[in-house]
């Protein structure tokens, strides 16, 4: 049987006070963390300044009903995964068409049935975790896509990986690898600099050596060597005498 998701932040959106609180007791009683707002704008004020797992949205309100509310939630690029379950004593299939049109996850009459609440709740906290889930999985893919152009340019620093290389899946398993690569790639780097710089070391000493061959065998250095071995010998008659 499938795990039951464990409790979640759920807003409650409702203009009524005592729906509200029957809602808030459901929702505690099944391990949740709740917070309320009166309007649409005082629900997106909260959005705005703290995370949430489920909005549960009525949608007869002042300032802002829950349709406008939805439409911003949906439109809102950092809310608009965010399971939105509309509970409303509108019983009008045109409502609920139109709010399931707007991106809500579900639709629920009021009164609402405690049992059919739970199920609902339930499967939007599934769902909003297999979201996220999802989205890290994606932005730690794009970690190993940064290192690998990181390397490329030069500036890869192998720490970049060690939260990703403890992970025990697959992409675990390919930063590991990566990293390894990386580093691999560095010390075959250093060596062949290594290389470089004794090979240029032999052709600098190779280069003096035939420069020293090239002065000596010249008739310059030759009529040089000649003049001094005749002043060597002039000074060594002079000793003699």
């Amino acid at each position: 049987m499938p795990t039951e998701p464990s409790g979640g932040r759920i807003l409650i959106v409702d203009d009524g006070e005592m729906n509200r609180r029957v809602l808030r007791a459901a929702l505690e009683r099944d391990g949740h963390e709740t917070e309320q707002a009166s309007n649409g704008r005082e629900a997106l004020e909260r959005l705005a300044h703290r995370s949430f797992d489920v909005v549960l949205l009525d949608l007869v309100m002042p300032e802002m009903d829950g349709f406008a509310t939805l439409a911003v939630i949906k439109a809102t690029e950092a809310l608009r995964h965010l399971p939105v379950i509309v509970i409303s004593g509108i019983d009008e299939l045109d409502a609920a068409v139109r709010c399931i049109e707007l991106g809500a996850t579900d639709y629920l009459p009021k009164p609402f049935n405690a049992a059919l609440l739970h199920a609902r709740v339930g499967a939007s906290l599934a769902g909003k975790r297999l979201r996220d889930l999802e989205l890290e999985y994606l932005e730690q893919v794009e970690s190993v896509i940064g290192a690998a152009s990181a390397l490329e340019a030069g500036t890869f620093e192998p720490r970049s990986l060690e939260a990703l290389a403890s992970r025990s899946d697959a992409l675990g398993l390919l930063a590991r690898t990566f990293s390894r690569m990386a580093q691999e790639l560095k010390a075959r780097e250093e060596r062949l600099r290594a290389q470089v710089h004794e090979l240029r070391i032999e052709i600098d000493e190779a280069r003096q050596v035939r420069q020293v061959a090239e002065i000596t065998g010249s008739d310059y250095f030759r009529g040089l060597r000649a003049r001094a071995e005749e002043l060597r010998r002039a000074v060594d008659d002079t000793i003699v005498e």
